[in-house]
């Protein structure tokens, strides 16, 4: 049978627009830049990572997007989400409420704190169908236990009736993406969603994530630290750093041309087979508090190739080459 011809990444529509996006949180120790103007976009049906350490914003970003930032201290203060040609920071509470779970869903880090513990699994993921297409009791919970199946859960009439503490960790996981992709959203968003698995299960939950989306054209916005994950998933990864996007490029260009010191740091500290060190590489120093960064690149504490400019103003994200921008001054590939 002949292979189905794919249209190319690169011709397909862009479903989310994120431009000059900013949240910041008001604390008693001063303002904390979490986002400070982040810029990518999304495209139908490809796979966008967000990577960086712990504390760069990735989380932030994500919750910005479909606006459950914790106001107060949180607040969105400025930027455009342009999702589908409407932009969410301008849309009603109601209105809002409308796109979440139904055209952008969401996949949380740690499923046990996501699912309501007092009720069953089946119950929780057939609210989704209720509320946004109307779905009377019967054929509601019908199509739980469809999504369920559809997840590889083994007895999905039998789990559906457990409550969340019933299962496993990767049971959960997969309940989770059950719910996030009930009603085929358009984007899904995965806020590190196998941090808490084993290898084994987490190489399943990827699988069966990236083979649910391939049928159902769903572009999914992936939230992680983990090199490896990018390097399966992904076709587009944009590197973040205190707040900002230091790196925004193709998966197959990021880990062969870095081009920012952070970048090239992250894939150093990568274990490989064959290797002839006893030691991993590590990057020198932490990262910067958000609401105390330094004058200029926010990296050059911790670069080896920082330099007098460096430490004066911060670097604005230029354009190496077609898809491939940068936020430095003397990029190490293609400076």
């Amino acid at each position: 049978m002949a292979e189905e011809i794919r249209e190319p990444k690169s011709s397909k529509k862009t479903i989310l627009n994120v431009s000059g996006l900013k949240t910041y949180f008001f604390t008693g120790e001063g303002v904390i830049k979490a986002v400070d103007g982040v810029d990518f976009e999304v495209k139908k049906g490809e796979v966008l990572s967000l990577v960086g350490e712990s504390g760069s914003g990735k989380s932030v970003t994500a919750l910005s997007i479909v606006r459950l930032v914790a106001s107060p201290p949180g607040q969105t203060l400025d930027g455009k989400i342009e999702f589908m040609g409407r932009d969410l920071r301008c849309l009603e509470d109601g209105d809002m409420r409308k796109i979440r779970g139904r055209a952008i869903s969401m996949i949380f880090q740690d499923p046990m704190t996501c699912l309501n513990p007092v009720l069953r699994v089946g119950y929780q993921i057939s609210e989704v169908f209720r509320f946004h297409k109307q779905f009377n009791w019967a054929k509601s919970m019908n199509e739980s236990i469809r999504m369920l199946k559809s997840t590889e859960i083994p007895s999905p009439e039998e789990r559906a009736k457990n409550y969340p503490h019933e299962m496993s960790g990767g049971m959960r996981q997969r309940a989770m993406i059950a719910m996030a992709l009930a009603c085929e959203p358009e984007l899904l968003i995965a806020d590190e969603p196998t941090t808490a698995l084993d290898v084994t299960v987490q190489a399943q939950v990827l699988n069966l994530m990236k083979a649910l989306c391939r049928e159902q054209e769903t572009a999914i916005l992936l939230i992680t630290h983990d090199m490896g994950v990018v390097a399966d998933m992904c076709d587009r990864v944009a590197v973040m750093y205190a707040g900002r996007v230091v790196e925004y490029t193709d998966v197959f260009t990021l880990f062969s041309e870095p081009a920012h010191p952070y970048t090239e740091a992250l894939l150093r500290s990568l274990p490989r087979l064959g290797a002839k060190r006893n030691r991993l590489d590590s990057i020198e120093g932490l990262p910067p508090q958000l609401n105390r960064l330094p004058q200029g690149c926010a990296f050059s504490p911790r670069c080896e190739y920082s330099k007098a400019l460096c430490k004066q103003k911060p670097p604005p994200l230029t354009r190496l080459c077609e898809g491939h921008d940068v936020r430095c001054y003397y990029p190490i590939n293609g400076g």
